[in-house]
């Protein structure tokens, strides 16, 4: 296994990589932005609207990770508290729209972002050319879509989702995007429905998702604290957990992108 340690970002997640690549691509004259975040995105875009001079709001649930609040205050980045689904991360969005002018800079829908989050895999086969597989965590779809397309067709793409939030899953096998389930699962990153173009570009390309426990992500978390002597946070752990649990007998090598490392001392896995 090969490991991309997209926790050793500036913002110990590798949403610097589409935050920043989306507003280098805004027009010169635009203000400040906006997005929802359950924290990641939210603490990559206010570090990259800080070295750009802009302002960003950042709209996230008040039942976010406290660490991950405070980074994207700490990052420069201006909280709006709301409620815990997507629908209600949705209709405080359009609130903020309605009273304030500024740019939305969707978390993971949107050709900049996923053209961003795709050079971790770039830079992954450019090292390590030979792997044949590239296990991914699938929340909003942004990083596994920027995969498929740096990848092209060099190396398979896996997606690993947990039990608890199977809608990539489901939607993937039934050919139609569903909702996402209820925020319950340790690992908060993947708790986003996919958009309407990364689930274009997954189930084109066939991409298939592993499911796994709450139990095996939190021994999975474990597993790399102890052995790699790395930082990283449930969500990154969930390939890491549906690899150990693969029965198939292969000795090709697989790449596991380490997503973020955002976690707090206290999570108790």
């Amino acid at each position: 296994m090969y490991f991309k340690c997209e926790n050793f970002q500036k913002v110990g997640a590798f949403k610097a990589r589409g935050a920043l690549n989306a507003l280098l691509n805004l027009p010169p004259t635009s203000g400040d932005v906006v997005t929802h975040s359950s924290g990641n995105h939210g603490a990559a875009l206010a570090w990259a609207a800080r070295k750009l001079g802009k302002t960003a709001y950042v709209i996230c649930p008040t039942t976010a990770s406290r660490f991950k609040r405070s980074a994207i205050e700490r990052y420069g980045g201006i909280l709006v508290d709301c409620g815990p689904a997507i629908p209600q991360r949705e209709t405080a969005l359009q609130s903020f729209l309605q009273e304030r002018d500024a740019t939305f800079v969707p978390p993971y829908d949107h050709v900049d972002i996923i053209a961003g989050q795709g050079t971790a895999t770039l830079e992954l086969l450019e090292e390590v050319p030979h792997v044949t597989e590239v296990w991914i965590p699938i929340g909003g779809g942004g990083l596994a879509s920027g995969a498929v397309i740096a990848a092209n067709g060099r190396c398979s793409v896996v997606g690993c989702e947990p039990e608890l939030a199977r809608d990539a899953h489901d939607s993937l096998i039934s050919g139609r995007r569903l909702p996402a389930l209820p925020p319950e699962s340790i690992a908060d990153g993947l708790l986003s429905s996919l958009g309407q173009l990364t689930f274009e570009i997954l189930h084109r390309d066939h991409v298939s998702v592993r499911l796994v426990s709450e139990d095996e992500i939190r021994a999975a978390t474990v597993l790399i604290w102890q052995m790699l002597k790395v930082v990283i946070e449930p969500s990154s752990a969930v390939p890491v957990a549906a690899a150990l649990k693969d029965d198939r007998e292969s000795k090709t090598a697989i790449a596991i992108i380490l997503s973020g490392g955002n976690v707090e001392p206290s999570l108790g896995v």
